[in-house]
């Protein structure tokens, strides 16, 4: 396992912690457009795939690449949604983390 790796490894786990912990919290707290179901299933979707990618790459699966690929492209989404519905800057920048990490590991 290399550097970039590492950190990408990092990186994903930071988010998957970031968007269960704020869905959980402060996204059925604070209720209406923040546990919309297209948003809040969109918010578990990621908190998964950035658990499933780190595991991949923990494991040194071949197939990291194709699940960062997609982690790249569900953390982005929920970035833009988490953006869209306010109130979750922390969410927003630790999902356009992982999408950028991601889309190195994945190329």
């Amino acid at each position: 396992m290399n550097e970039a790796m590492t950190r990408c490894i990092e990186t994903c786990l930071g988010c998957y912690k970031t968007c269960l912990a704020t869905a959980m919290n402060h996204c059925l707290e604070t209720g209406g457009k923040h546990t919309e179901p297209a948003h809040f299933r969109l918010m578990m979707a990621c908190a998964e795939i950035c658990r499933t990618s780190a595991h991949f790459m923990l494991i040194n699966s071949p197939h990291h690449k194709h699940i960062c690929a997609e982690c790249a492209e569900i953390c982005a989404e929920c970035a833009r949604d988490c953006r869209r519905i306010g109130g979750m800057d922390e969410c927003v920048a630790a999902c356009e983390a992982c999408a950028e990490s991601c889309r190195k590991m994945a190329a």
